[in-house]
């Protein structure tokens, strides 16, 4: 897969290219992602930031369900960023099925 370094505090909105402002993304991702800052939570509605992961821990707002092949969002900022990134599009989670019946997936994060 091919990444690209995404500005997690967008240039738009005035983020700088530091390192402390850069993560890796997939293309698909940082497209969806775009300038947004915020997404509302597909459950409550609620407006609330998108995951930062340079400042929150993955395993706190993200666990993979069943098999592996979704992600699940554990709080209102996982599940809002997994919505506007469309995370388990239907194209990723076919790529996650493959990579789990040869064994590459899913990672071990914490």
């Amino acid at each position: 897969m091919t990444f690209e370094f995404e500005h997690i505090f967008p240039l738009a909105a005035g983020g700088a290219t530091e390192f402390e402002n850069l993560c890796l993304a997939c293309p698909f991702c940082n497209r969806h992602k775009s300038d947004h800052q915020t997404a509302s939570d597909p459950l409550t509605g609620e407006l609330v930031p998108l995951f930062h992961p340079q400042q929150q821990t993955w395993g706190e707002h993200f666990a993979w369900q069943g098999e592996g092949s979704e992600l699940l969002g554990l709080t209102p900022v996982g599940r809002a960023t997994i919505a506007l990134l469309q995370m388990n599009r239907p194209q990723l989670v076919h790529i996650r099925r493959l990579w789990i019946e040869l064994g590459e997936h899913p990672p071990e994060i914490e």
